[in-house]
């Protein structure tokens, strides 16, 4: 697998001549397969430039994995050109909203309401196929397997676990680990925590012996007590996750809109220096960076 990156932001795009070096798109990632299936996850501002780097006149067939419909994942899809483009085929995969009770195809139509977007829906010129997925079932797409798995985030999100050539990635969207709402005094504290153990665990198991994690890492620790329950992680949590499910590299990514690359640059050391080892490899995710796992 060739994993590439091209968002690699959380919340929203942020331009300038601070965030050049990692990048101020959200969150996209580009999977090729050694038969060359093109997998992309979320489709955040990021697919717009993956749209450019394709071939012209050459014919897209692209599977997208929608890990949860919040708009830094889902606000490019407008803007990937292939969809303009007749005889490309599109499929684009993710979960069944339990609020509304729509599958993915909503993440499309719901941008493309005559208010939001000048072209409709019924315009597009590719062939757009939706797949709503179920949580631990693998769907084939191509030569890879990809399976789905729940993840804790405030709305339906799905960490998927991509399989092909013999080797392994697991993304997770969005992700804060689950925590314990209960104060250690409290009655309901021990029951709860043995949900929370179960759910981390099941967790581990998704991601064990990857040889690509690839994590969403907010905050630091530091920062983390004021923005629980945000549905977001730290780069501790990622590094206490590599470790328990033995996985070869490990991705931060998600990188928080505030953040300049300098300001990136110091808390990567300072997190390596503090918490890294164990044989992990150990990368920023930026704009461009490319890995032939």
């Amino acid at each position: 697998m060739r994993v590439t990156f091209w968002g690699v932001r959380g919340s929203i795009p942020t331009p300038g001549p601070a965030t050049l070096h990692y990048g101020g798109n959200t969150t996209c990632i580009e999977i090729r397969t050694a038969e060359d299936d093109l997998i992309i996850l979320d489709a955040g501002t990021g697919i717009h430039a993956l749209a450019q780097s394709l071939k012209p006149g050459e014919p897209v067939d692209a599977h997208i994995l929608i890990t949860h419909t919040h708009w830094d994942h889902i606000h490019g899809l407008p803007f990937f050109t292939p969809i303009f483009i007749p005889g490309n085929r599109l499929k684009i995969y993710g979960g069944q909203d339990p609020v509304t009770g729509e599958g993915i195809e909503r993440a499309l139509s719901v941008q493309l309401q005559y208010s939001y977007f000048p072209i409709r829906e019924a315009e597009l010129n590719a062939n757009v196929q939706y797949e709503t997925l179920k949580p631990g079932t693998t769907v084939q797409i191509g030569a890879a397997s990809v399976t789905p798995f729940l993840l804790n985030h405030p709305v339906l999100n799905f960490g998927y676990r991509v399989e092909a050539d013999g080797k392994a990635l697991f993304f997770t969207g969005d992700y804060e680990p689950p925590f314990n709402i209960y104060a250690s005094g409290d009655r309901e504290f021990q029951a709860y925590q043995q949900i929370v153990d179960e759910q981390l665990q099941q967790v581990i198991w998704a991601m064990a012996e990857v040889d690509v994690l690839i994590v969403d890492a907010s905050y630091t620790g530091e920062e983390y007590p004021s923005k629980q329950g945000w549905g977001h992680g730290t780069y501790q949590a990622a590094i206490q996750q590599a470790a328990a499910a033995h996985v070869r590299q490990l991705i931060f990514t998600h990188h928080e809109p505030g953040r300049s690359d300098a300001q990136l640059d110091a808390i990567f050391a300072k997190v390596i220096a503090r918490h890294g080892g164990g044989g992990v490899r150990y990368h920023m995710a930026r704009e461009g960076l490319q890995l032939q796992v």
